[in-house]
């Protein structure tokens, strides 16, 4: 079965493309990459986006104009999906960009997704699989993170000689998933990664990210502002939770920076850096993990993966998923393509220990582009009679 992943992230910068075959061999997934591309959000998108985010206010006119868009630009996306494939699929997954995850008291009451998938279904021919969260949120669910399904199956402890291994996600959230022999499988959002540092970078620098981690690491860290950022209760709630834009947007920072004096650019930036690196080491610390595989835009800032690597230096290794074939900026579009693979088998695709749903889910809504599958062939009907 071949099906085109789609992802775009809370970074909103644009939409990751996979082509995945998938065959099955007794228990075991086989999955053959068949290509990824990166397809980029214009800047009027992007702001469209942004201005659309919490806190910001909006409309509902605003909000239709962009799930349209956001359609267009996702159909392109799978069209190109479809090219990486050899021309035909049988789905696609197009999980949407996520505008609002409601959450209160820490318990998620639902969740937005934009991107019109019948202009998906329309482009490409088949069926599209969308809103892949409020299946998992409906069963009492936090409704991410979703790629902890795919991490499971793809992380063994026995390579690790039975010790636990985590999976660690890079995006403008951190998130992180622990596998372990004879453990229920944990997966959260850590805190923010890349949310808060782009956040900066379009304040101070003018640009929507600090590419390379360069001003970060001309930069020096900030105690004070260090300080009030590790001072976030997110940190100290116990999983399941999830967390996004909602609360970790610009406003936020600036919050934090008004009980300040003036903190140069660079040393915000190396803080941001310090606040993403101390987190998600202090989680991977708790669980005892050896093995630290990580993936999303943000290992493409050696600044952020140094950190890191120096903070786990002799009690965790840390790598990315290139080394298991699964390329490090695609793999969240590769663990969608995956969900779609259950969802489209009836296999529930989010896992009850991760969002602390009340049962696993199948996840996500169909949206055809022609017969069910295994429909018989109709006629249209020409009339419609009542009664027996």
């Amino acid at each position: 079965m071949r099906i085109v992943g789609l992802m775009s992230g809370t970074s909103y910068d644009g939409v990751d493309v996979v082509a995945a075959e998938f065959t099955l061999d007794g228990e075991t997934l086989r999955l053959t990459p068949l290509g990824h591309r990166t397809v980029d959000y214009d800047d009027g998108l992007r702001a469209e986006i942004g201005a659309l985010l919490p806190p910001a206010a909006t409309t509902i006119e605003a909000v239709c104009r962009l799930d349209n868009r956001l359609g267009e630009v996702f159909a392109g996306a799978a069209a190109v999906g479809v090219e990486l494939a050899g021309g035909a699929v049988d789905a696609v997954v197009s999980p949407g960009q996520t505008v609002f995850h409601w959450v209160e008291g820490g318990t998620v009451r639902g969740t937005l997704q934009l991107g019109a998938p019948a202009r998906v279904a329309a482009r490409v021919g088949v069926p599209v699989l969308s809103d892949l969260r409020s299946a998992d949120v409906a069963a009492g669910g936090q409704g991410a993170p979703l790629v902890p399904a795919f991490d499971a199956l793809l992380l063994d402890p026995a390579e690790t000689g039975g010790a636990p291994r985590a999976a660690l996600n890079l995006g403008g959230i951190a998130n992180l998933t622990v596998v372990a022999p004879g453990a229920p499988v944990l997966g959260y959002d850590v805190g923010p990664a890349n949310a808060l540092l782009d956040a900066a970078a379009r304040r101070f620098l003018g640009r929507p990210c600090d590419l390379d981690g360069a001003r970060a690491a001309a930069g020096r860290v900030h105690p004070g502002l260090l300080e009030l950022l590790l001072a976030e209760p997110y940190y100290a709630a116990p999983p399941p939770k999830s967390t996004g834009k909602e609360k970790f947007h610009a406003g936020y920072l600036d919050d934090r920076l008004t009980a300040l004096a003036p903190v140069p650019a660079d040393d915000v930036l190396a803080t941001l850096t310090e606040l993403t690196a101390r987190v998600v080491a202090a989680e991977c610390e708790r669980h005892r993990v050896v093995d630290v595989v990580a993936a999303g835009g943000g290992v493409r800032n050696p600044t952020l993966t140094s950190r890191l690597a120096a903070l786990g230096a002799g009690r965790w290794r840390l790598r990315t998923t290139d080394e298991l074939g699964v390329p490090a900026q695609a793999k969240e579009a590769y663990a969608f393509a995956l969900l779609g693979w259950l969802s489209w088998h009836g296999l529930p695709g989010a896992l009850p220990s991760v969002t602390g749903a009340t049962r696993a889910a199948v996840l996500g809504s169909w949206t055809p582009a022609g017969p069910a599958a295994g429909a018989e062939p109709a006629r249209p009907p020409r009339r419609l009679r009542v009664g027996p």
